[in-house]
C-alpha cells in the first residue's frame, strides 16, 4: 500500500496561465470548486502563495473573464513580473479553505485508500485522483490487477470513509474485465 502523504499545507485554486494587458495582471485556470471564494480574499487583501517556493502575494483584485480569473497582485505592477508567473500555481494554506460539506474530499485525502469491491475483492490503493473536464473525478488504483480506472459516481462508488482509509465499490459491467 502506498504511504499516505501527510496533509498539505497549500490547496491550489488557480494556475498562472499568462499576463493580461500589460499592468501586471494575470490570467489563471480556475482549480477549485469555489471561485467566489476568490473575490471574498481579494476583498480582505489575503496573502496567497505563488509557485514552489511559495512566494507570498497579496491579492488586491480578481475578477472573471471567458472562464478564467484575472488576478491582480500588490507585487506584480508589470507584464514582465507577470511573466515571470507563467506556469506557476497559485495556493492557499489549509486554514483558509472553505470547509467540505459531507461526502465531499480534498483529492489528497484519497491516496494510499484501500480499494475492494462489495464481494470483498481486493483491487488496490489509489495512487491518483483526477478529474475529467466537464464529468466526474476518476480514481487510478494500482493493485493485483494492475492499473484500473474507476469513476466516481454513485452507482459505483459504494462506501467511501476518508477516516478509515477505506473504499467500497460495486464495478460497471465489464468495468474489471480483464483483456
Amino acid at each position: 500500500m502506498p504511504d499516505k502523504q501527510p496533509e498539505p499545507r497549500y490547496l491550489a485554486i488557480g494556475r498562472i496561465l499568462r499576463p493580461h494587458g500589460v499592468r501586471g495582471e494575470l490570467r489563471a485556470e480556475i482549480l477549485t470548486d469555489y471561485p467566489d471564494r476568490v473575490q471574498t480574499l481579494a476583498r480582505h487583501r489575503r496573502t496567497l502563495y505563488v509557485g514552489q517556493e511559495h512566494r507570498p502575494f497579496t491579492l488586491t483584485g480578481v475578477r472573471f473573464h471567458q472562464g478564467a480569473m484575472l488576478l491582480t497582485f500588490k507585487e506584480c505592477m508589470t507584464r514582465d513580473e507577470a511573466d515571470i508567473l507563467r506556469g506557476t500555481l497559485i495556493e492557499i494554506p489549509v486554514e483558509d479553505a472553505i470547509p467540505l460539506e459531507d461526502g465531499e474530499y480534498y483529492h489528497f485525502q484519497l491516496i494510499g485508500m484501500h480499494v475492494t469491491t462489495e464481494e470483498g475483492d481486493v483491487l488496490g490503493d489509489v495512487v491518483e485522483v483526477f478529474t475529467v473536464p466537464g464529468a466526474n473525478d476518476v480514481f487510478v488504483i494500482h493493485g493485483p490487477r494492475g492499473e484500473i480506472l474507476i469513476p466516481a459516481i454513485e452507482d459505483v462508488i459504494i462506501e467511501l470513509n476518508v477516516e478509515a482509509g477505506r473504499m467500497v465499490i460495486r464495478p460497471l459491467p465489464g468495468l474489471l474485465d480483464t483483456v
